[in-house]
């Protein structure tokens, strides 16, 4: 499920338990809601609003940190494709395939990540067999340097492209951030509570309304935080900027 529909499910399972304790309020036995019994389950609210909260600041920590290193990894593999792509340049003419070849490579991923942009410039020719990164590390090493200049050209771009494969291997590898037991558990306290309130609410009809837009707070800030954690898909997608501006200045 996306996180929409988890986050639409998350509000009718809170909401839902507001409303069947006002419910409840009207059959539960008197002395079930007395000062005492009340104070009891204050405190029990209290205990388990506080673990939400902290559960709740954990998750979008999480969530943010996973979004932000994997933004930054696509900026940062933007960077050291254009170094990548200056330092062969300068190291002579006969790079002009490798070269070509990074461009198809960045080419596809762009495609591959984002194919709803596909409709802007930068278009990957499908007719073209897909080129394995690898062989871009091996036209590297196949290069035989005349003097000790491009010697240290080819040096540096072997570091650029074994930076641009360790960036390759943080996205691919990092997974939800979000376990789904940690956000069962966090619903089901969610709903306790508002099950809670319920009970203890008099019904009326601004009451009703402030039920529903806490739950629909609680639903936004799960909606947020699977979003968060799901960075190349959603509406907050991490951005293709970085890589067309990159594939933009790659020398011809």
């Amino acid at each position: 499920m996306n996180p929409t529909e988890i986050a639409l499910i998350v509000f009718a399972c809170v909401f839902a338990s507001a409303l069947l304790g006002m419910f409840l309020r009207a059959v539960l036995p008197e002395h079930h809601l007395n000062e005492d019994s009340r104070t009891v389950i204050k405190h029990g609210l209290e205990l388990i609003a506080t673990i939400v909260a902290l559960v709740l600041g954990l998750l979008i920590a999480t969530a943010k940190n996973s979004h932000e290193t994997q933004d930054a990894a696509i900026k940062h593999s933007a960077t050291k494709i254009m170094l990548l792509d200056h330092v062969l340049v300068q190291y002579g003419p006969e790079t002009k395939g490798i070269r070509d070849l990074i461009r198809r490579v960045l080419a596809e991923r762009i495609d591959e990540v984002w194919p709803e942009e596909c409709s802007q410039p930068v278009k990957l020719n499908r007719s073209e067999i897909s080129p394995a990164p690898e062989r871009i590390d091996g036209g590297i090493w196949e290069l035989t340097p005349r003097n000790d200049a491009q010697r240290g050209l080819q040096l540096r771009a072997l570091q650029l492209d074994s930076d641009l494969m360790e960036a390759q291997w943080v996205v691919g590898s990092m997974g939800s951030s979000v376990p789904v037991p940690f956000l069962l558990i966090l619903v089901f306290w969610l709903t306790f509570i508002f099950g809670c309130f319920g009970i203890f609410a008099p019904r009326n009809a601004t009451i009703i309304a402030v039920l529903f837009v806490c739950a629909l707070s609680i639903a936004g800030s799960i909606f947020l935080i699977l979003e968060m954690d799901q960075p190349f898909s959603g509406v907050m997608k991490i951005s293709s900027s970085p890589l067309r501006y990159a594939i933009s200045h790659l020398s011809q």
